[in-house]
C-alpha cells in the first residue's frame, strides 16, 4: 500500500468560455474570389512580416516594439487589421513557446528512462512500476547511442527556451514538409501550392463591442450582408462607399442562429474567419464570441442523484450507471466509434457517439464521470519499449478532442462533466467489479468494470468492495458485512473476530457452549423405540 500514488480529488470540469459556428458562403462570384484571395495575400504576407520580427525579438518583447510594430502595418492596411494581425502573431508566438515546453518534457523523460535501464545489468527483469534492463549488448549499445543523441537534443531546446527562440511555419511544418514528399501525400505542384497560398492566407478580425454589428473589420448584418474593409493599397477594388467590399453571398448560421442573430443586433463583439478549402473548393465564414462565465457546480452537487461512469477507449466508451450509493444498476452501455479515415469522419463518429451518451445521461438526470487522463509524456518509445501495439493504441485515444467535445455539448444541454482521477481505475476495475458484476446473460468487460470504478471515485466511495462472507456466516457468526462500510470503521477490510459461546438471541454471547450429546435415537427406516403418545384428556367434567 506504501507504494501507491495519492489520488487526486474529483472535480467539475468548467464550461467552454466561447463559442464557434461555421457557415458556407455560396454563389460567390469570380470577382469576389478573387478579391478574397488577393486581400488574404496580402494580409497573409503581413502577418508573415511580423511573426518573424516577433519571434526576432524572443525575451525582449515589450508594450513599445508592440506599438511599434503595429504602426509598421498600419500603413500598409488599417488600424484594425494591424491590431487583428499582431494580436494573431502573439498567439502564434505563445503556441509555439507551450509546444517548445512540451518537448521538453518528453526528451527529459525519454533521457530519464534510458539512463536508468543502461544503467541497469543485462537482461535484469522488471517490475509493474519500472522496466528492466536491456537484453543484448547490442541492444545496449544501441541506446547508449540514442541516449546521447537525446541528450545533444535536450541541451539545443533549453538553449533555445532560455533565449527565447522559437521556430514557428506559418500554414504548418507538416504542410511544408510535403512539398518535398508529393507522391506519398497524394498532391500535385499546383494542389499543393493552392492549399499552401490558403493556409497562409490571412482573413481575421476580433470583434468590437458597441460597434455596428459588432465588428467593423469583417461586417456580416443580420440579413446575412457581409462585407470587408479593404486594406489600404487594394481601396480601389471597393462596390461600396468608405473603402469596403460587399460579397454577393449571403450567410446564414443555422446552429445557434438565434443567438448570433441577437448579439449582431445588440452590437455586441462577434469575431470573424474567412478562409478557402482547397479540397471543396468553398469559402466558408466562421463566427465566434464569449459567453459569460457561469458558476461551477460542486462535486457534491452533480452528483447528488448519482453518475454514469464512462471509459474512454480507442473504439468506444463503456458507461455504466450508478445509483448514489455507488451500486451499479442497470445494464451497462458501449457506444463505439470508428476513428479510420478523414478528420471530418472521426469528428462525425465522435460527436455521434457523445451524443448517444448525453442523451441516456439526460433521460435519467444524472451527471457523467470520466477519468482526467493525459498521455503527453506516456507515448515515447523509450518509456514502453517494443510494445508497439500498445504505443500505438494510446496514440489514438482522442482524450483531448472527445473531452473538449463533451464538456461543450453537455454545456448545451445545462449538464456537468466530473472528471476524476485515472490512478487504479482500470485495474480496481476489473479486480473488485468485473467478476460479481458477470452473470449467466451478461460478460462484464474490463473496460465496463473500470466505468464503475470512476463512477464510484466520482461519488466519493472507495472502488475496492469487500467480498460478503458465506451465507451461513452472515448473520451467525461474523454478522452481516456490507460493502458500504464508511472509512473510519474499524476493521473494515479484515474478517470479523469469533466470538465464543452459542449464536442465540436467547443466550449471552459470551455463555460456554454446554450442550448435551446423545446418539441417534432412530435408525433410517427403522422406527424409533421411543414414539410420541398423546396423553388422555382430564375428564373435569
Amino acid at each position: 500500500m506504501g507504494d501507491l500514488r495519492k489520488v487526486s480529488p474529483s472535480f467539475t470540469l468548467p464550461r467552454p468560455s466561447g463559442v464557434a459556428v461555421r457557415t458556407g458562403l455560396k454563389q460567390l462570384t469570380e470577382r469576389d474570389c478573387a478579391v478574397l484571395g488577393l486581400v488574404g495575400a496580402h494580409l497573409g504576407s503581413l502577418a508573415s512580416r511580423d511573426l518573424r520580427r516577433r519571434c526576432a525579438e524572443g525575451l525582449e518583447h515589450s508594450a513599445a516594439s508592440w506599438a511599434e510594430r503595429k504602426r509598421a502595418l498600419t500603413g500598409a492596411s488599417s488600424s484594425r487589421w494591424a491590431g487583428a494581425v499582431t494580436k494573431a502573431t502573439h498567439e502564434q508566438w505563445a503556441l509555439s513557446r507551450r509546444c517548445q515546453w512540451a518537448r521538453i518534457e518528453n526528451l527529459e523523460a525519454g533521457v530519464r528512462t534510458l539512463a536508468y535501464r543502461l544503467s541497469l545489468p543485462l537482461g535484469a527483469k522488471g517490475t509493474k512500476r519500472a522496466p528492466g534492463g536491456y537484453l543484448s549488448r547490442q541492444e545496449w549499445h544501441a541506446k547508449a547511442r540514442r541516449l546521447r543523441v537525446l541528450e545533444d537534443r535536450l541541451a539545443r531546446e533549453w538553449a533555445d527556451h532560455r533565449a527565447g527562440r522559437t521556430r514557428v511555419v506559418r500554414g504548418g511544418r507538416k504542410l511544408a514538409g510535403n512539398r518535398h514528399h508529393l507522391a506519398a501525400a497524394g498532391l500535385t505542384a499546383e494542389q499543393w501550392r493552392q492549399r499552401w497560398e490558403a493556409e497562409r492566407a490571412f482573413l481575421q478580425a476580433d470583434g468590437e463591442s458597441g460597434k455596428r454589428f459588432g465588428n467593423e473589420t469583417i461586417r456580416v448584418t443580420p440579413d446575412g450582408e457581409v462585407s470587408i474593409k479593404l486594406p489600404a493599397p487594394l481601396s480601389g477594388l471597393a462596390n461600396a462607399p468608405r473603402g469596403r467590399y460587399v460579397l454577393a453571398s449571403r450567410a446564414a448560421f443555422r446552429h445557434r442562429g438565434d443567438e448570433w442573430s441577437d448579439r449582431v443586433s445588440g452590437n455586441r463583439a462577434v469575431a470573424y474567419r474567412i478562409h478557402h478549402d482547397t479540397a471543396r473548393g468553398r469559402w466558408y465564414l466562421t463566427a465566434s464570441w464569449q459567453v459569460p462565465p457561469t458558476r461551477v457546480v460542486p462535486v457534491e452537487t452533480a452528483v447528488a442523484r448519482g453518475v454514469i461512469g464512462v471509459d474512454m477507449n480507442a473504439d468506444h466508451l463503456a458507461a455504466w450507471r450508478l445509483d448514489r450509493h455507488g451500486n451499479p444498476t442497470g445494464e451497462p452501455r458501449t457506444f463505439a466509434y470508428d476513428l479510420s479515415g478523414s478528420a471530418g469522419h472521426r469528428d462525425a463518429q465522435i460527436r455521434h457517439a457523445l451524443t448517444r451518451l448525453l442523451r441516456w445521461a439526460r433521460r435519467h438526470g444524472l451527471t457523467i464521470a470520466v477519468e482526467n487522463l493525459g498521455f503527453q509524456a506516456e507515448k515515447t518509445r523509450e518509456k514502453h519499449g517494443r510494445r508497439r501495439s500498445f504505443r500505438k493504441l494510446i496514440s489514438g485515444l482522442p482524450v483531448a478532442r472527445l473531452r473538449a467535445r463533451l464538456v461543450a455539448m453537455a454545456g448545451e444541454l445545462g449538464m456537468a462533466i466530473v472528471a476524476v482521477d485515472p490512478a487504479y481505475t482500470s485495474k480496481w476495475g476489473a479486480q473488485h467489479w468485473q467478476e460479481p458484476l458477470t452473470t449467466t446473460t451478461r460478460r462484464t468487460t474490463r473496460h465496463q468494470a473500470a466505468s464503475v470504478a470512476i463512477g464510484r471515485r466520482a461519488l466519493g466511495h472507495p472502488i475496492r468492495r469487500r467480498t460478503a462472507p458465506p451465507p451461513a456466516h452472515q448473520s451467525d457468526e461474523q454478522r452481516h458485512r456490507t460493502v458500504q462500510a464508511r472509512a473510519g470503521t474499524p476493521g473494515r477490510e479484515e474478517t470479523r473476530p469469533r466470538v465464543p459461546g452459542p449464536r442465540t438471541r436467547c443466550v449471552p454471547p459470551d455463555t460456554e457452549r454446554k450442550r448435551a450429546t446423545r446418539a441417534p435415537t432412530t435408525v433410517r427406516g427403522v422406527r424409533g423405540e421411543r414414539e410420541w403418545v398423546q396423553e388422555p384428556l382430564l375428564n373435569t367434567g
